[in-house]
């Protein structure tokens, strides 16, 4: 049973056909794309930060608030880091464990050309 036809599990006599252009059949799939994009956009906006934090410490000139201000940032970033990685390597690891796919769903997004 696909996630269009849960809908209509109450009368079994209704029919509906899956669209074929939609990759993803299920809740399970679409979490596991949902959870891939997540971790790539954490990432991302991690490394905004970490640049953005560089950034502060150029432009700060001296002043030792600022400074403490682009260090700050810069450690948050790190640590943001390290755990989007942490928490790709637990979910890789449970994915080869247990045999289920966490991450991966085929979310396809538009191409431009």
């Amino acid at each position: 049973m696909t996630l269009f036809q849960q809908v209509f599990a109450a009368n079994p006599s209704i029919t509906i056909n899956q669209p074929t252009n939609i990759k993803i059949g299920d809740l399970g799939q679409l979490i596991s794309a949902l959870v891939g994009v997540l971790l790539i956009i954490s990432a991302l906006l991690a490394f905004f930060f970490l640049i953005l934090g560089g950034i502060q410490w150029i432009t700060s000139g001296g002043d030792k608030a600022g400074m403490e201000a682009a260090r700050n940032k810069i450690t948050h970033a790190i640590v943001g880091l390290v755990i989007v990685g942490a928490a790709w390597a637990i979910m890789v690891l449970v994915q080869n464990f247990l045999g289920v796919q966490i991450i991966g769903g085929q979310l396809d997004f538009p191409k431009p050309f």
